[in-house]
């Protein structure tokens, strides 16, 4: 039995220590076969560095590390190109550990391709471009350049804007001596998590190829349920595979849905539900970010992006939408291919997402974090034993929860709601369609029982019932008339005493 690749992300370490393998190698070859210059982002921990080990060794040669994989019979062998490496997975906490960073990387390629360094040059771009020139000579061959965390350094500092403009300048200065170096290079591959604009890193490389939407190499990283189910399968003994699914899968980038392997080999070796993903980065900088910007994030499912929003990330302007699509906090759920190009329709991937964040939303607008578990326990009980008062009663302890400085804001109340109701785990749909309009909120709690909310904002007490009204009179219970039990509630909230001001429910028997 292979053991789990937990932590693994040297090809042939995984390969000769026995570990599982899920073949990437025909995506491998397609692109090695097609492309000379590629970009491809894509979230933490989703196996980008196991690409580029896997690509080092294939281009050094090491034919017997793909015994039995596709591209073991394809590959020309005869041919060995020299790998530079250059890894920008290291904690930067200033603009000026950018230089020292560089200097390291370089340096540890002359000791692998054992060529004496005389003189380091001060220039970050003259460093790059020296050493390619210099291994290009010393093995008569092109080089094959992999860049790996290509961005790091500047996420690390993103919230100290000035520190994040020096260094995003020092990276430009390293990279674009790439543009000039054509006939010393074979292949580059730049890995990172988001995608800054071309002409704030790449200028004048205008032939990075950028695969991060391309379809043909949507499963490059990630696994697909069927690699799920066929590479670890001896693990699966005794696993609600539909469980796994719901928690882990549902990253789309246009080709299959995929799990991030992360998650996926840590549940496989505890067997337990847990958001080990999102543990190993809160995102604090977004949370921060969300606030600033007072961004309501009951919209984030179901936003409607187009390609360039997607990619409008930078320094000086940074969207909401494109850093939480790029860091894998949403997901493409559809799109549409018109004239005018492709609109995407974003939301959560996952339960683990969808929770956590939601969570994580709750903890900085309480002034007790301990409270938003307690309530949340609470309100799943009372949704699956339909005590409706008592969930009146909750929402009111919820908002008398929330820090007296987001009060102010006139949505914050709304906004706990949502994410407290997200945070139960249960299935929860925002703006669910029906044939005559969206309801704000479906809780679907089994097969036989869903609940129904509207929520209003009032500006006076004569907007008393609206939200309930509303529901009935669009009857969006019809969607849901194969249940035994709808519920139909309308919660109504004070604008300006930024409390509860009604709460009313019906039942729809269907017994």
């Amino acid at each position: 039995m292979k053991k789990l690749p937990i932590g693994i992300s040297d090809f042939r370490e995984l390969i000769e220590g026995n570990y599982v393998y899920v073949d990437k190698t025909r995506y491998i070859y397609e692109l090695l076969s097609s492309s000379k210059y590629i970009f491809l982002s894509r979230p933490r921990r989703f196996g980008k560095s196991l690409l580029l080990s896997t690509i080092e060794y294939l281009y050094e040669g090491k034919r017997e590390l793909y015994k039995g994989l596709y591209i073991e019979d394809k590959w020309d062998w005869s041919e060995k190109y020299p790998v530079i490496r250059v890894n920008f997975a290291i904690d930067i906490k200033t603009s000026g550990e950018i230089y020292e960073v560089i200097k390291n990387e370089v340096r540890l390629n002359y000791k692998r391709m054992e060529i004496e360094k005389e003189k380091e040059e001060n220039h970050v771009g003259l460093m790059l471009q020296n050493l390619i020139i210099e291994v290009s000579e010393r093995y008569n061959k092109q080089v094959v350049v992999l860049i790996d965390e290509y961005d790091k350094p500047i996420l690390d500092v993103i919230e100290d804007r000035k520190h994040a403009e020096e260094i995003r300048k020092t990276l430009k200065s390293f990279y674009s001596v790439l543009k000039a170096l054509d006939k010393y290079i074979r292949f580059v591959l730049v890995t990172g998590v988001s995608k800054f604009a071309k002409v704030s890193l790449f200028s004048g490389l205008n032939q990075l190829k950028d695969i991060s939407l391309d379809k043909r190499y949507g499963d490059i990283c990630g696994y697909t349920q069927e690699e799920l189910e066929n590479y670890f399968k001896e693990y699966l003994d005794n696993v609600n595979i539909e469980e796994v699914k719901e928690w882990y899968n549902g990253y789309n980038f246009l080709g299959s849905k995929v799990y991030n392997p992360f998650d996926v080999l840590l549940y496989l070796d505890k067997k337990e539900i847990r958001s080990y993903w999102y543990e190993t980065g809160t995102p604090s900088f977004l949370i921060k970010l969300i606030k600033q910007k007072e961004y309501n994030i009951v919209e984030l499912e179901g936003i409607k992006a187009d390609e360039s929003l997607l990619n409008k990330f930078d320094v000086e302007e940074i969207e909401i939408e494109a850093i939480m699509f790029q860091s894998g906090y949403l997901t493409i759920k559809d799109y549409k291919v018109s004239e005018n190009g492709i609109l995407f329709e974003l939301g959560f991937p996952n339960k683990e997402v969808r929770v956590s964040f939601n969570r994580d939303i709750l903890y900085n607008l309480v002034k007790q974090k301990s409270k938003v578990n307690v309530i949340a326990e609470k309100i799943i009980e009372i949704l699956k034993t339909e005590k409706i008062e008592e969930l009146k009663e909750q929402i009111e302890i919820l908002i008398s929860a929330i820090s007296y400085m987001y009060l102010k804001e006139e949505y914050s109340y709304v906004i706990a709601v949502y994410s407290m109701l997200y945070t139960t785990g249960l299935n929860v749909i925002i703006e669910d369609n029906t044939s005559k309009g969206r309801i704000d909120m479906s809780v679907i709690v089994d097969k036989k029982l869903v609940y129904i909310i509207e929520f209003k904002v009032l500006e006076s007490k004569r907007e008393k019932g609206r939200a309930l009204k509303q529901i009935k009179e669009k009857e969006y219970f019809k969607k849901y008339l194969n249940y035994e039990k709808i519920y139909l509630l309308g919660v109504e909230f004070d604008k300006n005493n930024k409390g509860l001001a009604n709460f009313e429910y019906e039942l729809i028997n269907r017994d």
